[in-house]
């Protein structure tokens, strides 16, 4: 039987955190029970700094029960960070990783076992659909997906941070050392045999979401500048269509000024394409200096998070 490790990343989750105990430890007894993992599995909250009363929970829960333990970061280091942070410090022969707002559906956590008792070294939790989420919501993070993989980032579509990982495969994600995080990236360049589940994803349960639109914004442009030079590409080929564009405004008005005699008159020819230019000018130099920034964190190689105690 698998010893497997449950790892929750929180960020002031006091209202559904006690549910989710719950709910864990019910479908843990159940899992042992079925004689698909070891009574030692354990479950780990990965405390990223809040501010309510997430960490008194947790530790409330480990004195209660010996599955359960907490790990709290010094700081708010992020979703992705906290994550980290218990993949790394778990034991275990298999790893899961899931939100603690109970939105993804803890059952799938049954066939993700079982698909790593047939061979599987990694196992994605993919969204089935998207009937909870808004149509804007929708729209954009499946857009996201689909401008990733045009870039030629490979990435799981609709796959989030759901997922099971063997011991070979946690090890493996260990020589990543890399400061800019973007595990959705980072977990298929590790190869290894990977398998997939299905789930529904629910509503909150409790509590406010910790990903409003410009977190979400951030992760996405994290994620493509992290893995891809695409956009440092567009910059070039919109360079050169701008430069085409230009010299076909500049040849018209050499045969209007050759024929017709005179200019073009008004300001708006000078004027707009000197405003046009220098914008793309500045989205050039923005979007190189956000290169240019990851490669100044890289090399000041700070640590990605602090543990300031364990339960």
């Amino acid at each position: 039987m698998t010893k497997l490790a449950l790892v929750l990343p929180c960020y002031n989750e006091e209202e559904v955190l006690p549910t989710a105990i719950e709910r864990l430890l019910a479908l843990k007894r159940e899992l042992v029970a079925e004689q698909l993992i070891d009574d030692a599995s354990t479950i780990t909250f990965v405390d990223d700094g809040s501010r309510d009363r997430t960490w008194q929970i947790i530790e409330q829960a480990a004195a209660k029960d010996s599955s359960i333990h907490g790990i709290k970061l010094a700081k708010n280091r992020g979703h992705q960070n906290a994550l980290i942070a218990g993949l790394l410090n778990v034991d275990g022969d298999a790893v899961i990783s899931v939100d603690a707002d109970l939105q993804d559906d803890l059952g799938a956590i049954r066939e993700m076992v079982r698909e790593h008792a047939a061979g599987a070294q990694i196992v994605y939790g993919i969204r089935s659909a998207r009937d909870t989420d808004t149509w804007f919501k929708r729209w954009t993070a499946e857009s996201f997906y689909r401008v990733m993989h045009l870039v030629g980032v490979d990435i799981v579509f609709n796959h989030a941070d759901y997922r099971l990982m063997s011991r070979a495969a946690i090890e493996a994600l260990a020589q990543f050392d890399e400061v800019n995080l973007f595990l959705r990236g980072i977990i298929p360049q590790l190869g290894f045999r990977t398998a997939e589940v299905r789930y529904a994803r629910a509503e909150r349960y409790a509590g406010e979401s910790k990903y409003p639109l410009s977190k979400m914004l951030s992760l996405a442009w994290n994620g493509l500048t992290s893995f891809s030079a695409g956009p440092l590409r567009w910059i070039t080929m919109f360079g050169i269509v701008v430069s085409a564009f230009s010299f076909a405004v500049g040849g018209w008005v050499l045969l209007r000024s050759v024929l017709f005699g005179g200019n073009v008159p008004g300001w708006a020819s000078t004027v707009i394409p000197v405003y046009f230019l220098g914008g793309i000018q500045l989205l050039g130099i923005g979007i190189i200096g956000e290169y240019i920034s990851k490669i100044y964190l890289e090399t000041k190689r700070r640590p990605r998070y602090i543990i300031e105690k364990t339960v």
